[in-house]
């Protein structure tokens, strides 16, 4: 009781305490300030303190707006009601921002173009709890792709399959058709061939109950018995409905000794829920066992437990977007991999075979802006075997289903013979789903048609079945596809917010002792024979400031020249390498471009690589190398071993005058234009001569920042349609246009640039070792780590891999050492 007395006594005073004119001295204040000031004034001669409290004022006005800390799903806005708190309705359309291209639009399910995701949001908010608004759902990134819709297609649906149904068809006449092709001596292949693969999986089924009836034999039956080796295959998965085929390829994946794990990872990181269920059913239904068991008893660890989890086909399949969650599930994936001592890999099952493709394109964005790295190198490094091959999997076809079939069809015939069971399989397994926007792809990232590729690699009715379902020859429009042109949009917009740490692979030594190196090269060399390995282990784990360094000591020690006794000492492709270690960086680059301009010929794929990739002070320091060791300017034998364009690009890049700033928008969008009308893909003539339109596109790529750039190729691309580097390989020629795509290459990923390089140097008979060699020695203390990572997300094998395969001896030791680990 006594506590409460003195809690009232305590509140008694205080209010008595409290100074009750405090208010109208306030706006007494205010009321003088305005009148006071006239209209104009500088605010700087009004006294600070005045402005204190009415700031203090507005501060906490700010502070109380409900929905300053409120926060909204897609599509809704956040209001006041009527007791000041906060609630979300849905956006007006007509108030989402302007979008500025074409690449801002986003295509629906209804297959309406909407011209941002903002005003497709709205538009689906203002549907709620309508039967429409329920079915409306973010279909894909970039405008809708207008082609007609036919019968075969789900509603809403374009239909980008290359095999349709056959009109005015007649499952009894086929029937026929196929008995009469197969009866006798001997059987009509070619009639087979062209009926079948000239109807769709529907109607195929069809003539198998018609066969049935008429003839009361089993047409598949026949087929295996008329048919042989890969032709046969074909046609009889094509007669299958594509549950039941998909059944038999999994079926005979784990039938056996061995498990055929390829298979299992393209089926399940591929297809939709829907599919996934119809294929559990399919498998019960024809081997009378259970899909799920016979996965679990043939699998084992983290790759059992991912491929259970897509067996339930339980993705996800909600458009909407929590931005949260977005940033949650990257924050989550990095902790799981990349910051974590070990790996979590039940955080990567989890999150990447629940969530939503919609989500999860979102998530790998935000996972490349928090790490710096895209998620397929993380998986690489954290994860290992089967179960890192399907994660990449599912990653593939998450970003983009038709890239992933894509790179499988390509995969299955390049190099000495070909895995005709992937090629069959993926063939017909999208041959009525997505087989255009594959043909696309194709074309684009391999600079050849899929229908030419099978032509080349196939042969007899084999061939022309698959070119059948293929659907027709891309190389002869010759032209870029808007779907490929969306993708290079949105490379060019990666390239340009990842944040890439370059790193290199020698680092300086710890505890580094110039003199007892300098000694241990010496008895490496002294007597009779030379201890090769002892030079390598040196002078392969030095910096380069630190062999410099040896090589000073070795002389005060010795009186000897280090570089003179090595070169006697040495021979061949280690001689080459070991010397070349020795010199500093401008200096090795002096000496490779002297050596490509001296003598009969010029080495001109050496002068693009070091001209087109060099900064500004390296350029400057290779120019004054060179004219230390020859005595002459590298500008001078440039102008005089070149000529015509080439000659002025090499000179225009040794000046090594290239921007260093930032983009500049408004300079982009004009640069852009000139490498349209420059490239005759801009859509109004300009009234500039050829040779000025030349000129300026020439400056635009020489002496523009590597930023701006980037920005220029992706305005191009809206321009366009087309994308920058295949415009250049399509209208140029011989040594100017190698030069023109080296730069641009360089601006897009220099060390997929070299991992490139370095990939065409071993690949097929002989190595181009001056290649493999000097790009070795000039990256290695600059970004070979990062070319290490793109050669392994570019061909599926590592570098170090690649170089222990194609080369041998001490030479291999000292290049395997300058790589620095297998990936």
């Amino acid at each position: 009781m006594r506590a409460w007395i003195f809690f009232l006594l305590c509140l008694a005073g205080k209010a008595l305490a409290a100074p009750q004119e405090a208010l109208p001295d306030e706006t007494e204040v205010i009321e003088d300030l305005t009148t006071e000031e006239p209209v104009g004034a500088n605010p700087v001669q009004v006294e600070v303190g005045e402005f204190e409290e009415p700031t203090e004022d507005v501060e906490e006005i700010v502070a109380e707006n409900p929905c300053q800390n409120h926060h909204c799903k897609h599509g809704k806005v956040c209001e006041v009601d009527d007791n000041n708190s906060p609630m979300c309705v849905c956006q007006d359309p007509s108030s989402c921002p302007a979008t500025s291209g074409v690449f801002e639009k986003v295509c629906g399910t209804d297959n309406k173009t909407y011209d941002s995701s903002c005003h497709f949001f709205a538009t689906k908010c203002t549907l709620e709890g309508t039967k429409k608004g329920h079915k409306l759902h973010l279909d894909y990134i970039g405008p809708c792709k207008f082609i007609p819709v036919i019968p075969m297609a789900p509603k809403g649906k374009v239909y980008r399959g290359s095999v349709k149904d056959f009109p005015g068809f007649n499952a009894s006449q086929d029937a026929d058709a196929l008995y009469n092709a197969m009866k006798g001596f001997g059987s009509d292949k070619d009639a087979i061939l062209d009926l079948i693969t000239s109807r769709s999986n529907k109607q195929r089924v069809e003539i198998c109950q018609a066969y049935k009836s008429q003839y009361g034999k089993d047409l598949i039956a026949d087929l295996k018995y008329e048919l042989t080796g890969k032709f046969e295959r074909l046609i009889v998965s094509l007669m299958r409905p594509p549950a039941y085929s998909d059944a038999k390829e999994i079926k005979d994946a784990i039938a056996g000794v061995g498990t055929d794990e390829k298979c299992l990872i393209e089926i399940l990181a591929s297809r939709t829920n829907q599919e996934i269920h119809d294929l559990v059913a399919a498998y019960k239904d024809a081997y009378e066992r259970d899909l799920e068991a016979d996965i679990v008893g043939d699998t084992s660890g983290h790759f059992k437990k991912m491929l259970v989890v897509l067996l339930q086909g339980a993705r996800e399949e909600d458009d909407v977007v929590s931005e949260d969650l977005v940033e949650q599930d990257a924050k989550d994936l990095l902790e799981a991999g990349e910051l974590k001592w070990g790996t979590d890999e039940a955080q990567f099952i989890y999150i990447l075979g629940r969530r939503s493709k919609q989500h999860l394109r979102m998530v790998f964005d935000e996972y490349l802006k928090i790490s710096g790295k895209p998620i397929e190198r993380s998986i690489r490094g954290e994860l290992s075997g089967d179960f890192e091959k399907l994660m990449l999997a599912v990653v593939k076809c998450i970003r983009s289903t038709a890239e992933y079939f894509a790179e499988r069809l390509y995969k299955a015939m390049k190099g000495l013979g070909t895995r005709d069971n992937t090629l069959i399989r993926i063939m017909v397994s999208r041959s009525e789903i997505d087989m255009l926007d594959i043909r696309e792809v194709f074309r684009t990232k391999y600079d050849k048609s899929l229908h030419n590729m099978i032509k080349e690699d196939t042969s007899g009715e084999y061939k022309k079945a698959l070119l059948k379902l293929c659907g027709g020859d891309d190389d002869a429009a010759g032209e870029f596809f808007p779907e490929a042109a969306q993708v290079a949009y949105r490379m060019w917009e990666l390239s340009a917010v990842a944040k890439v740490e370059l790193r290199g692979t020698v680092q300086p030594v710890g505890n580094f002792n110039d003199d007892g190196d300098a000694q241990v090269l010496r008895k490496a060399m002294k007597g009779l024979g030379t201890d090769e390995g002892a030079i390598i282990e040196v002078l392969t784990q030095r910096s380069n400031a630190q062999r410099q360094q040896i090589l000073k000591a070795y002389k005060a020690h010795y009186g000897r020249d280090l570089l003179a006794d090595l070169k006697s000492e040495l021979s061949g492709s280690l001689a080459k390498l070991i010397l070349g270690l020795m010199l500093t960086p401008a200096q090795y680059d002096a000496k490779q471009l002297r050596k490509a301009v001296e003598g009969a010929g010029t080495d001109e794929s050496t002068l693009i690589e070091i001209m087109a990739t060099r900064n500004n002070q390296e350029i400057a320091a290779i120019n004054e190398a060179y004219q230390q060791a020859y005595h002459k300017s590298l500008e001078d034998d440039l102008s005089s071993d070149t000529s015509g364009h080439f000659k002025r690009i090499l000179v225009s890049l040794a000046l090594g005058n290239r921007d260093e700033g930032p983009e500049n928008l408004t300079q982009a969008h004009e640069d852009a234009k000139v490498v349209a009308e420059t490239l005759k893909l801009a859509d109004v003539a300009s009234n500039d001569s050829s040779d000025s339109l030349e000129t300026r596109f020439l400056s635009i790529l020489c002496t523009r920042s590597y930023p701006h750039l980037r920005r220029v190729f992706q305005e191009f691309v809206k321009m366009t349609n087309h994308d920058v580097e295949h415009s250049i390989r399509k209208r140029m020629s011989g040594d100017v246009r190698d030069a023109f795509v080296a730069i641009v290459r360089s601006v897009k990923n220099k060390p997929a640039f070299f991992a490139d390089k370095l990939y065409k140097s071993m690949k097929g008979a002989g190595t181009d070792e001056r290649t493999l060699t000097r790009i070795m020695i000039s990256r290695s203390e600059i970004d070979l780590l990062n070319i290490r990572e793109e050669f392994i997300d570019l061909f599926d094998k590592s570098l170090y891999h690649m170089i222990e395969k194609d080369t041998s001896g001490d030479y291999r030791n000292a290049l395997l050492a300058l790589c620095g680990g297998d990936d």
